[in-house]
This record gives C-alpha cells, sequence and structure tokens, in this order.
C-alpha cells in the first residue's frame, strides 16, 4: 500500500512541476512579446480600457435610472394608497 501510494504522489507531482513550467514559459512569452511589440500592448490596452470605461458608464447610468424609476414607483403607490383610504 505505501509503494501505491508513493506511486500516486510521483506521478501527481510531475504534472504539478509540467503545469508551473508550462505556465511560466507562457508567461515569458507573453513578456517577450509585449517587449518587442509596446505599441500594439499599448493599443489593446487603450481600445479594451475605452470599452470598459463606457461599459461602466453605462452600467452605472443604467442603476441610476432604475432607483429613480423605483422611488417613483414607491412614491405613486403611497400616494394611491392615501388616495384610495379615505373613500372606503
Amino acid at each position: 500500500m505505501t509503494t501505491e501510494q508513493n506511486e500516486d504522489k510521483q506521478a501527481s507531482s510531475p504534472s504539478a512541476v509540467g503545469l508551473k513550467e508550462m505556465v511560466e514559459e507562457q508567461y515569458r512569452k507573453i513578456k517577450e512579446n509585449a517587449e518587442t511589440y509596446p505599441y500594439v500592448w499599448a493599443s489593446y490596452i487603450l481600445v479594451y480600457g475605452g470599452f470598459t470605461l463606457w461599459t461602466t458608464y453605462r452600467w452605472r447610468k443604467l442603476r441610476r435610472t432604475e432607483d429613480r424609476v423605483r422611488v417613483l414607483q414607491e412614491r405613486l403607490r403611497s400616494s394611491f394608497a392615501s388616495f384610495d383610504d379615505p373613500n372606503e
């Protein structure tokens, strides 16, 4: 049993090391590419950053509008409720 457990540990270790090496290799490639083509990466950051800012702006504006609508609906309900109460 102990030899099987040791074999399992050894079998899982190379895959973990392989994964770490693979991630480090990908990071190295991306870093080299960014150093080689800085203007391309800057344009990506500019375009996607601008898109993210625009999306955030629209999202917040939508949320503010929804909040205003909820407040107006609640005011309308309360005024309607106070309007109906004296008639009953």
